[in-house]
Parts: C-alpha cells; structure tokens; sequence
C-alpha cells in the first residue's frame, strides 16, 4: 500500500513560509501575530498528520490494522522506533511536540504561541524526515 504524504509536505511548506515570514515581522505588528497563528495552526495539523502517517506505515507490520489503530499517539512513534522507521531521539522530539500541544490545549495565549515558535525549526526539520521515512517504505 502507497502512503501518500502530498499533504503533510503542503502542510510543512506552508508552516516552513508562515516561519519565514514569521521571522521577518515586527512583533509590535499585526502581521506578527497572523502568522504566528498561522504558525500554531500549522504545527497542529502536522502534528495529526505525522501519526495518521505512522498508523499506515506501521499496519503492514501487524496482523491486524485494528491493533494500530488502538495505539495512542505517543504509542505509534514507540511502535515506529521499533520498526526502523524513525531513531529514539526523533521520538523523543515527536512526543515532546506532543507533549508542548496537550500541556498549552487551553493556553491559546501568548505564552503557548512563544513555546510552539521555539520548536518550529526542528519541528520542521522532523517533519521533513517522517515524511521521507514514510515515502521510503513506499519504494521498498
């Protein structure tokens, strides 16, 4: 089964942009905070996308896809280090992101915002890869 990951890459083009972009504005600006909700927004939907990849590159590893998809979100990266698909370090960072988005879910703030914005390099940077990673379990 081809995974297709058009999606997750859009996704991180448009957060990669949204960064760049980011970068460029006066925090005292409009523009500023637009494009760090943009930021914030984009970080959410990869951070969904990244384990519904997981869950279908990990079902031809199993039985039965019912069983990956009981997996908790931090249970599929474990499950992806376990198959070769993704190192214990970049877990580490996958469960972290994940950890920054339960631990802010109700701070839509200031605070939240700055946190997530620290992440976005490497967060891009992961992102990336899952979805080589993922494109590699296609060709093999």
């Amino acid at each position: 089964m081809k995974i297709d990951t058009a999606y997750i890459e859009r996704c991180i083009a448009t957060l990669d942009k949204a960064q760049t972009l980011l970068k460029q504005s006066n925090p005292e600006n409009i523009d500023y905070d637009m494009y760090r909700s943009a930021c914030i927004k984009e970080f959410e939907i990869i951070l969904e996308q990244s384990g519904k990849l997981l869950r279908k590159a990990l079902k031809p590893f199993y039985h039965s896809s019912k069983e990956v998809d009981k997996l908790i979100f931090k249970d599929v990266f474990r499950h992806a280090v376990l198959r070769n698909i993704i190192t214990d370090e970049v877990c580490e960072r996958w469960l972290q992101y994940h950890d920054n988005r339960n631990s802010t879910t109700h701070d839509y703030g200031v605070n939240f915002a700055e946190e997530t914005v620290v992440l976005l390099p490497q967060f891009i940077s992961d992102a990336t890869e899952l979805a080589k990673a993922v494109q590699k379990l296609n060709s093999d």
